[in-house]
């Protein structure tokens, strides 16, 4: 009896029988282009091209040619795994676990920021070990026109590199040294888009209705369709989500930038096109993939086109693909929306990693207001997920801080989220009095005077402008707001993420607005290059430098020795005391207490009598039962005295 595709996906054993059916007609030209590597893919088939049939037919069934397709994104399954090098298959066979280690710590950097280029970066691997990092986010690395490359993630080109960085291959080989010295490589996945320079773009252009069907080609009826429920995403520059061709008339698809063309994937050789580019990357090395704007992948009329249920679908077939093909792969989730949104997208079978936005951006909001409440009252109840992925906690980034938190939730606390919003941008770009930050907007609405806000670390917890006052009280607490932030990333469970320079406490760089090229886009302020005089500041104990390093280190030594602090569960706890924030880390009976004090001022606290605790971060001092009192900003890790 014929089957159909909505009978298959209601009915798991007929998946399994057309999973094992499939398998058998194209058992021998896999095992060809599998080459030695077909045992360990014939297992993975085996196990999971159920779950990839399923999703694939969820998202492609209807087309009358999907099975061709299907047929074509096996092949392509067994060749890359015949290309994938032989470390990388060692990897493969490992559990990836690797981030729930209490050793795991993550830095991001701009390659030529931080070392020019890929041979420079090689010579900071051991600056890299000293620090204690073993995961590295290279940015941005792939071709991208001049001046339309959006910072680099406007691609043309998956498979070339900035020609100023290096080669493709010294990438590769970059990769390799790192993975040799353990240290884990993550790279952009610009997944959503192409630059309008890509070959597929090109084609388009010139006419080749294969090609244009890589991307949207619209009517200004069908535009229409779409484009009244879609959200302007950067107004200041342009209007609407669309660019009209000049060659046909027609209106292109840009979410983003006007140079920026969205991928079609309605389309199955869109999908397939894409999974070749993310095993080409995967194979050159990359244990990690951000996924680059990933809410935005797929459009339905009538929608915002963000967040969709397919976009889920997509994402886990992108992962199919990877437990096939590349099994060491593991995906992180850059969904800067809804805290509600945020966790849909964290799951062994979709994102394994994700930044925590509302975290970064709670951490500011607490420190600007000393009340740790709206940080709280958020965290329990989105912070909790899957015990097999793992948040990725950061204070800053190469991006801005947007203060993203649910309206809802400030409502209940009594706070008006639109006024709070405007709060935070004045005191962190300091026009609000008082305020201990130099921080710099960006994207400023002359209207409404919305913006969000640039900034080095140091700078916006204070350092630069009391060097400036040349205040040592104000010295003082901005490096205790920068231990106290640095204290809670480490602690709170995930994946603790630095932003290089910051370890060093480098500071803002306003040489942008000379540039031409970046004198509009005040994110370079907190994009800044990191010499080797800098790095020597490291081990230099009597310069600002080295005791915000050293600080650091402090830490991450403290939390490498503590399990608890990799793998275990974490539970918000609650004391009368609002200028405290307070959680709990548990595993295997053992327990963890973190008290952070956000306040400049002295603090007790009251819900921790009864017990002698240790100190983790002091040398493991008793600290007498009863009432504690924390010193200004003061961060206690506290394990009971019998632990």
């Amino acid at each position: 009896m014929q089957k159909t595709t909505a009978q298959l996906l209601e009915n798991p054993e007929l998946l399994q029988f057309e999973s094992e059916k499939t398998l058998k007609r194209l058992r021998q030209s896999l095992k060809t282009a599998a080459k030695d590597s077909w045992p360990e893919l014939k297992t993975r088939l085996d196990q999971q091209l159920p779950a990839l049939l399923e999703l694939y037919l969820s998202l492609y069934g209807e087309h009358y040619d999907c099975y061709y397709h299907l047929e074509q994104l096996l092949k392509l399954l067994a060749k890359s795994s015949a290309q994938r090098p032989a470390y990388l298959r060692l990897e493969d066979a490992e559990t990836q676990d690797w981030h729930k280690a209490p050793s795991a710590l993550g830095a991001a950097c701009y390659v030529d920021l931080f070392a020019k280029d890929f041979q420079g970066l090689a010579k900071r691997i051991p600056y890299l070990k000293q620090s204690g990092i073993n995961y590295l986010h290279l940015m941005p690395l792939f071709k991208a026109p001049e001046p339309n490359s959006d910072g680099g993630y406007a691609v043309s080109d998956y498979r070339s590199t900035m020609p100023q960085l290096g080669s493709m291959q010294q990438l590769a080989d970059l990769m390799q040294q790192l993975h040799q010295q353990g240290i884990k490589p993550v790279l952009d996945f610009v997944f959503n888009h192409t630059s309008d320079e890509h070959r597929w773009a090109e084609k388009a252009k010139a006419g080749d209705a294969e090609y244009r069907e890589f991307y949207f080609f619209l009517t200004e009826q069908e535009r229409d369709q779409f484009a009244s429920s879609l959200r302007e995403i950067f107004p200041e520059i342009r209007r609407g989500c669309f660019t009209q061709d000049k060659t046909s008339g027609l209106w292109v698809w840009t979410t983003f930038n006007s140079f920026q063309w969205d991928l079609n994937y309605a389309n199955p050789a869109v999908f397939n096109a894409m999974a070749e580019e993310m095993l080409f990357l995967a194979n050159q090395g990359a244990a990690v993939l951000r996924l680059d704007a990933l809410a935005f992948v797929w459009k339905q009329a009538g929608t915002s086109c963000e967040n969709l249920p397919k976009a889920h679908s997509l994402i886990k077939a992108f992962n199919a693909v990877a437990r096939i093909a590349a099994p060491a792969l593991q995906f992180k989730s850059e969904a800067i929306v809804h805290p509600d949104e945020v966790v849909k997208y964290i799951a062994p079978e979709e994102c394994q990693l994700s930044y925590n936005p509302l975290l970064m951006a709670l951490l500011w909001e607490s420190l600007a207001t000393r009340n740790t409440r709206l940080l709280t009252e958020s965290l329990r109840k989105r912070f909790a997920i899957d015990p097999q992925c793992s948040w990725v906690n950061y204070i800053r980034c190469h991006d801005d801080i947007g203060w993203t938190f649910d309206d809802s939730i400030a409502w209940q606390l009594g706070i008006n989220p639109d006024h709070h919003r405007q709060f935070l941008n004045q005191f962190y770009t300091g026009q609000f009095e008082g305020s201990f930050a130099a921080g710099v907007p960006f994207q400023q609405n002359p209207v409404t005077g919305d913006c969000r806000v640039a900034g080095m670390l140091s700078s916006l917890a204070g350092v630069e402008n009391a060097e400036i006052e040349k205040n040592t009280l104000h010295l003082e607490h901005a490096l205790l707001r920068i231990s106290l932030l640095n204290s809670v990333i480490l602690s709170i469970g995930g994946l603790p993420l630095l932003y290089m320079g910051d370890e060093l406490g480098l500071k803002n760089d306003y040489s942008y607005v000379l540039d031409p090229a970046k004198k509009d886009d005040s994110r370079w302020v907190n994009r800044v290059a990191v010499t080797d005089k800098q790095l020597a500041l490291a081990n230099s104990a009597d310069t600002l430098s080295g005791r915000i390093y050293q600080q650091l280190q402090h830490l991450i030594q403290t939390r490498a020795k503590l399990p608890l602090l990799g793998a275990g569960s974490t539970t918000l706890l609650h004391d009368d005391n609002p200028q405290l924030f307070l959680y709990q880390r548990q595993l295997d009976g053992k327990r963890l207490v973190v008290v952070v004090n956000f306040s400049e001022h002295a603090q007790l606290c009251s819900s921790l009598t009864g017990q002698l605790w240790h100190d983790e971060l002091s040398n493991n001092k008793t600290l007498p039962a009863g009432i504690l009192q924390l010193d200004p900003y003061q961060v206690l890790w506290l394990t009971p005295a019998n632990f």
